[in-house]
């Protein structure tokens, strides 16, 4: 592994030499997601760089303090504290650290065949978008473990760990709504969601889900769909089946008491809705789940 002489204060930067790319790029466990190159500028006043042809793998930039200016083609977005952008590969693009706030950056060149797909995921009406992120000590933690592997060790079974860490890094970034709904989702229909959650033994319809919200019936069930895709009703629903489902196949609890406790008072309707979402019974169900004894 080639390591980069410093350039500020604190730098940690490494590029994985040639061969050991077509290496990693050959292993069907790594070749799906990998790092190129990775590095962290802590205070990085002066750093610039173009690429008028862009770069052959998509760049992660995650900032941590400070900020910074990004132009990808002709649009320019500003880089703060606690956000990331991820410029796409083979895009035009330059950027640069603010002269009088300058920023500390984590960055990642990385490529695979899962690369262009996890990209897909950060983009916002299908164009790039800075996102602005809480900061995580358990993922500032990752990305120092891959940079020790790198620091001493490239064999085959070791990339194999880094780029897993590497994955887990940019996921953390690219999916933070979902890895902390609660922190980031905090729009009526979340908060709904949240409630219908707390309170999944109680049968609420339409009009009183919609007055928790204090939403009129129709904007509440449209702006619903919108995010989920269902009715609100079918959509509590669900969450009650799926709750159904862990006491089937956890507890020893009847269909009825569970049935009862889900606040449904019509066991059979019961019953076709769970048939309706999971293709089999309530009763078939808990016996195709039933822990079998094990064979001494």
């Amino acid at each position: 592994m080639k390591r980069i002489k410093d350039g500020f204060a604190g730098q940690r930067m490494f590029v994985l030499p040639p061969h050991i790319r077509r290496a990693v790029m050959a292993n069907p466990i790594s070749r799906n997601f990998y790092i190129t190159a990775v590095g962290y500028y802590p205070k990085a006043w002066g750093h610039e760089r173009e690429r008028r042809y862009g770069s052959n793998d998509y760049i992660m930039i995650y900032c941590t303090d400070g900020g910074g200016e990004i132009t990808v083609n002709s649009a320019k977005v500003n880089l703060k504290s606690n956000s990331y952008f991820i410029i796409p590969a083979n895009t035009p693009h330059k950027y640069n650290s603010w002269v009088n706030e300058p920023w500390s950056i984590y960055w990642m060149h990385f490529n695979g065949e899962l690369a262009a797909e996890i990209y897909s995921r950060c983009l916002l009406a299908g164009e790039p978008a800075v996102h602005e992120v809480s900061y995580n000590g358990n993922r500032i933690q990752t990305f120092e473990e891959l940079c020790d592997i790198l620091a001493h060790s490239y064999n085959k079974r070791e990339m194999e760990i880094m780029n897993f860490d590497a994955l887990h890094f940019v996921t953390s970034l690219v999916y933070y709504r979902e890895i902390d709904p609660v922190a980031y989702n905090l729009d009526a229909i979340s908060s709904s969601i949240a409630f219908m959650k707390l309170n999944i033994n109680i049968k609420y319809g339409l009009s009183e889900l919609a007055k928790q919200q204090n939403i009129s019936v129709t904007h509440y069930s449209k702006m619903f769909r919108q995010k989920t895709g269902s009715s609100p009703v079918n959509y509590f629903n669900e969450l009650k089946v799926q709750r159904s489902c862990q006491e089937l196949y956890f507890t020893d609890k009847s269909i009825k008491t569970i049935c009862a406790e889900l606040g449904f008072e019509d066991q059979y309707y019961f019953s076709r809705l769970f048939s309706k979402v999971t293709g089999v019974s309530p009763s078939k169900y808990k016996q195709l789940q039933k822990c079998k004894p094990l064979v001494k």
